[in-house]
């Protein structure tokens, strides 16, 4: 099946010949029809399936120690300023978890199992866990793990590249999110 942009000739570029035409992998098609079990993962997945879902069980394990940290904080924090930051590090919680919730999703999608062991949550986590008393503090903690997350995420952006557009696709949005909450978290500790 040959796919053509317009009916004017095309310019050949170098290492191209004129005769090569944009085609669809047809063989795999065909086994994309076999395996139904494995539901949207196809063959085309390739190799980088299993490398995928480690990288995103320990994203899920980042986002639920974050869950954890910021909601500690939002219950712990205290001072004159704290109710409008505790009231901060909730929504922050909240969208960390939801963060999860679309990982661990997109983990099932992949044909794997999202881990939610607390027993390894910890260790997995590119983030810390803090246990700060200080407002200023618990700022400070909750920025470092933003910003780990926002270098964690660019890294498996670039690992993944064009291997699984959805799952990049995924960690753009959450890339996106987290780049706000460093942002944010910045502003308060310059306030």
């Amino acid at each position: 099946m040959s796919v053509k942009t317009s009916s004017a000739p095309r310019r050949t570029l170098p290492g191209e010949s004129a005769d090569q035409h944009l085609q669809l992998d047809s063989r795999a098609i065909e086994a994309a029809k076999r395996s139904i079990e494995e539901g949207a993962v196809t063959p085309s997945y390739g190799l980088w399936r299993d490398d995928i879902v480690k990288l995103l069980n320990d994203a899920l394990a980042t986002e639920l120690v974050c869950v954890l940290r910021y909601k500690r904080h939002y219950f712990t924090a205290h001072g004159m300023a704290s109710p409008r930051i505790a009231e901060e590090f909730m929504e922050h919680a909240q969208a960390e978890a939801r963060h999860g919730d679309r990982i661990a999703e997109r983990i099932v999608q992949l044909g794997g199992d999202p881990d939610f062991s607390p027993d390894s949550l910890s260790r997995r986590s590119h983030a810390d866990y803090d246990s700060s008393a200080d407002l200023k503090a618990m700022v400070r903690a909750n920025l470092v793990a933003e910003r780990v997350a926002v270098e964690t995420y660019r890294q498996m952006i670039d690992l993944i590249g064009d291997k699984d557009p959805t799952t990049r696709r995924l960690l753009e949005d959450v890339l996106h999110d987290e780049e706000e909450h460093a942002e944010e978290l910045k502003d308060m500790l310059d306030e």
